[in-house]
């Protein structure tokens, strides 16, 4: 028996809640509006008492599991590490298949998002990069190879 009904949403604390989402809209992604919550809920889920949060729905069109981009008001949120290289413990990446991975790394350079290294190639079948996204964040963008 699984406990695991559905992957739901994988949920990123970030402190300039607007750029990041503009980021992941500009890739793609659709947002729902922005929402606040506190309250006995969340001080109860994350362990805090008195916290506030805005957060921001994402999904990619047509629906399926979802990214929540988080930024705190209360308490105020703790730097990460913006440059974590691969081997760094916790959260490495978000990954997504796009339909043109140089046509998305080249969107994101327009933006100032860079290549974490290079465009790599796995068995004839995936081309992938990693690109750094706002606030550090590392997007894995891979296009299936057509044969």
């Amino acid at each position: 028996m699984t406990l695991i009904r559905r992957f739901d949403h994988v949920g990123i604390t970030v402190a300039d809640l607007d750029a990041v989402t503009a980021f992941f809209v500009s890739l793609g992604l659709e947002a729902d509006r922005k929402m606040a919550v506190e309250g006995e809920f969340l001080d109860t889920v994350i362990g805090m008492t008195g916290a506030r949060t805005e957060i921001v729905m994402l999904r990619v069109p047509g629906g399926g599991t979802t990214l929540e981009l988080s930024s705190f008001a209360r308490p105020k949120h703790l730097p990460g590490s913006p440059a974590a290289p691969a081997n760094e413990l916790g959260l490495r990446n978000i990954a997504f298949e796009v339909h043109d991975l140089q046509a998305a790394v080249d969107h994101a350079a327009l933006d100032g998002y860079g290549l974490v290294g290079g465009i790599g190639e796995y068995e004839g079948v995936w081309r992938m990069a990693y690109v750094r996204g706002p606030e550090g964040i590392i997007v894995s963008l891979a296009e299936r190879i057509q044969k």
